[in-house]
Parts: structure tokens; C-alpha cells; sequence
């Protein structure tokens, strides 16, 4: 079973649409910060992990379903753009940002959403992927929520662009922030409104699934441990690892089966995922991740 989680829709929220220069490779250098260049990975590893993480843009419909309502409150505030003044928090945000668009868009907040475009456009520019961002598109489809699978294809076959182009540029790191800001974003989002209906176990099933996710990150993360801002958040998800680490997943395999449906043959996965996950465990994972996105965000 795939993962999935709102708002990260729009995690990478980049789209080649239409024809755009490459920026020249000494105008990137000239925006780098002083950030480390990264370690020498052979892409392929990176990319294996990447492709083992769940797509942070798949989308589900799971908390509007919950019955709670719009709270713009729990998102990351545009007004905060302008305080991202290093690569690293621009990346982070970015993601961030994406999520809270994906949010604004399940909702149907139109006016919310436009505002997350700007701040998204913006961010990309600084770090110089904008090229990969077609904002008349990609705003096309993000203001229309009949649009989500539209925008799902168009974000997951460009991230591989963004990601390959980074990796070429010495910043791959940029993607892992990416990634994991647009994961903590979701994170935060879901954990605020379980905490809002403690009764729901889906929602709480939700959380505990996001375990695999996590291990994952930090894997990705121990690759940069000389880069002292990565290596700090590598240190605050190890703490929140540490809360997943109490909840127990189990796996049952059943053989599948074939069925027929509507006339056609399908494959039906009779396999079964188990997730014990406790209210306190909630309660420790809401609080770590809360503490975590809010230091990246401020």
C-alpha cells in the first residue's frame, strides 16, 4: 500500500511546460550560500532512496473527509518568505510552502492558494530552479481541485528533472530539503487535526504508516553530516525517529487473486499491513514534529 498524505500535492510544485533557459551555471555558484557542496554519492544511491520514499505528491482526501474544516492558522504563513535568506531554509520552506498550497487546495481556497504561488515562485527563483516552475500552469491546476491528477503527473515527472539537475550542480542536498520539508509540513498538518478528533484511527493509522517514511529521510541525511545545518536537523528527526521507533508495523503476506471486474481481469492484493500505534505515541510524534517545523519556519 502506497502512502499517502494531503497537501504534498504540490511538495515540488515545478513544471517545464513551456520553454525557459537554463540560468548559466556561474549565475548559480553565485547563489550559493556557504553551505558545503555535499558529498560524493553516485546518483544512483540517492535516487534509489528517493524512489523508496512514497510520492510526497500522492494525494489524499483523508482529512477534508474527517469532517474538519479550512484552518489556515495551522499553515505556514507567507508573510514568513522573505525571512528565508539561506539556501537551505529556501529549500526547506519551499516544500513547506508546496504542502500548504496542496492544502489550500483540497479546500478549495482559491485566494489562500494564490498566495502560496507567489511565495513558491519566489523561493524557486532564489535557489534558480524556477525554470522547472511554469507558474501559469501549474496555477491553472492548483486552483481547480477537479485538476489534482493533472497536477500529481506534472509535479512527479519534473521532480526527477529538479533532482538530476541539482545533483549535476553539487546540490543534491537541496532535494533532500525539499523532500523533508514538504514531509514535515504534511506531518504537522495531519498531526494538528488528529489531535482535533483523537477517535479517528485512520488518521492516527496515517501518522504511525509515516515510520517507513521517516527512516528513509534519515537515511538520506546521514550523508551530509559535515554540512552543520543538516547535520542539526539530522539530529532533531533522529528525536522524532526515536517516537516512531515505539510504534510496531507488521506486514501479513496473502497470496493475491484475480478477479474479474466490470470484464476485466484484475490482480487483488490480499496482503495486510498492521500498525499499533498508541494515543501517547501520537501525542510524543505531534509535539517532536511540531517543534521541528516551527524551527524551520520561523
Amino acid at each position: 500500500m502506497r502512502i499517502v498524505l494531503i497537501g504534498l500535492v504540490a511538495a515540488f510544485l515545478f513544471a517545464s511546460c513551456g520553454k525557459s533557459k537554463k540560468p548559466e551555471d556561474q549565475d548559480f555558484l553565485n547563489s550559493l550560500d556557504s553551505a558545503k557542496k555535499g558529498p560524493s554519492i553516485d546518483n544512483e544511491v540517492i535516487n534509489s532512496i528517493l524512489q523508496q520514499i512514497p510520492s510526497p505528491l500522492e494525494i489524499s482526501v483523508l482529512l477534508k473527509e474527517s469532517g474538519k474544516k479550512y484552518n489556515a492558522g495551522i499553515l505556514n504563513s507567507t508573510d514568513n518568505t522573505s525571512k528565508y535568506n539561506s539556501n537551505y531554509k529556501k529549500a526547506l520552506n519551499l516544500g513547506i510552502y508546496g504542502t500548504d498550497l496542496g492544502y489550500t487546495n483540497i479546500y478549495q481556497q482559491n485566494q489562500d492558494g494564490i498566495k502560496y504561488l507567489a511565495s513558491i515562485k519566489q523561493l524557486a527563483n532564489e535557489l534558480n530552479i524556477g525554470q522547472f516552475f511554469d507558474i501559469e500552469t501549474i496555477s491553472k491546476l492548483a486552483t481547480n481541485s477537479k485538476n489534482l491528477d493533472s497536477l500529481l503527473l506534472i509535479t512527479t515527472q519534473n521532480f526527477n528533472d529538479i533532482n538530476k539537475y541539482l545533483q549535476t550542480q553539487g546540490r543534491a542536498n537541496l532535494s533532500v530539503l525539499l523532500l523533508t520539508g514538504g514531509w514535515l509540513e504534511a506531518m504537522e498538518i495531519t498531526c494538528q487535526v488528529a489531535a482535533q478528533d483523537p477517535k479517528n484511527k485512520e488518521l492516527k493509522e496515517k501518522i504511525g504508516e509515516q515510520k517507513i517514511i521517516l527512516e528513509q529521510i534519515v537515511l538520506l541525511f546521514s550523508f551530509y553530516k559535515d554540512d552543520e545545518n543538516m547535520a542539526s536537523l539530522l539530529n532533531d528527526l533522529n528525536n522524532l525517529k526515536a517516537a516512531f521507533d515505539k510504534i510496531n508495523i507488521t506486514y501479513t503476506y496473502k497470496e493475491s487473486t484475480m478477479e474479474i471486474v466490470n470484464g476485466v481481469a484484475v490482480i487483488k492484493d490480499n496482503s495486510t499491513t498492521t500498525i499499533d500505534v498508541t494515543d501517547e505515541d501520537i501525542k510524543n510524534i505531534t509535539s517532536i514534529t511540531n517543534s521541528i517545523r516551527n524551527k524551520i519556519a520561523s
